[in-house]
């Protein structure tokens, strides 16, 4: 018998979550703040146990079918539904069209685009079920990125993949609106996780690198993973019920802010 969500405070209280590539980085800053808001989640990763509690993990490889579904099956037998599924799971790329091979090509693109398309098929029986029980209001956010709507150097085949992303995102809302269920996409900029971490020290001159990455961002500071946190928060939640097919940049004024140099009217 499933079990019901605890009826937690917070806008997100009674209400189920999973969160894919949840075990580091944004996706468990995500988690943590859904539970925070009252959620009870599911961390689904590649590697998703242990957890910090209350969260809840279970193993979920985005590549694999089979895998997403009985991840997918842990959450409903244990609760019968799902109100928020976060598609977060992704990995990078670097280097032009000129530098990436045709298998890296297909590893990118099946784990960054068609992993959503499969955990959020796989997910979409209980979200319609949340979607019915709470006469709407389940939500899909995918996390996708400045890549999509700015040209970056040394990231074709990253861009290319989150291109499609945002492409997806809306395709999904066109088609789910109508169930009650929305989707929409966060779009960060460069957020400071342990993966630009690793690429920092791989670097010749990390700090050179880092105040590289800095400078792009009119802010002149790499995003927070709490900051992006919040942004998927307010696309999940009851305050944007009004939003869907929407990208909702978290980029430090990348996208939008065209800024002269200091010294320069």
């Amino acid at each position: 018998m499933a079990q019901q969500a605890a009826p937690f405070g917070g806008e997100f209280g009674g209400q189920v979550a999973a969160v894919t590539g949840g075990a580091s980085g944004i996706g468990l800053a995500v988690a943590q703040e859904l539970s925070r808001r009252g959620a009870e989640v599911y961390v689904l990763d590649l590697s998703a146990g242990p957890v910090p509690a209350p969260l809840h993990g279970h193993t979920c490889d985005v590549t694999d079918r089979a895998s997403v579904r009985r991840a997918l099956a842990a959450v409903g037998e244990r609760f019968g539904r799902l109100d928020v599924l976060v598609n977060n799971a992704g990995i990078g790329a670097q280097g032009t069209v000129e530098d990436n091979g045709d298998e890296e090509w297909r590893h990118v693109l099946d784990v960054n685009v068609t992993g959503i398309a499969r955990v959020s098929a796989a997910a979409l029986p209980l979200l319609r079920r949340a979607a019915a029980d709470r006469g709407g209001g389940a939500a899909i956010v995918n996390t996708c990125s400045i890549a999509a709507t700015a040209g970056l150097p040394q990231r074709a085949l990253y861009s290319a993949s989150k291109g499609a992303v945002l492409a997806l995102t809306r395709a999904m809302a066109a088609d789910h609106v109508g169930e009650g269920i929305r989707v929409n996409c966060v779009n960060p900029g460069t957020v400071d996780t342990p993966w630009i971490g690793r690429l920092l020290e791989a670097a010749p001159d990390p700090g050179v690198e880092r105040r590289a990455l800095e400078a792009r961002q009119p802010t002149g500071r790499l995003v927070a993973a709490e900051e992006v946190a919040a942004a998927v928060c307010y696309l999940a939640g009851p305050m944007s019920g009004a939003t869907t097919g929407s990208d909702l940049a978290v980029d430090g004024g990348m996208q939008g802010l065209r800024t002269r140099q200091p010294g320069h009217r």
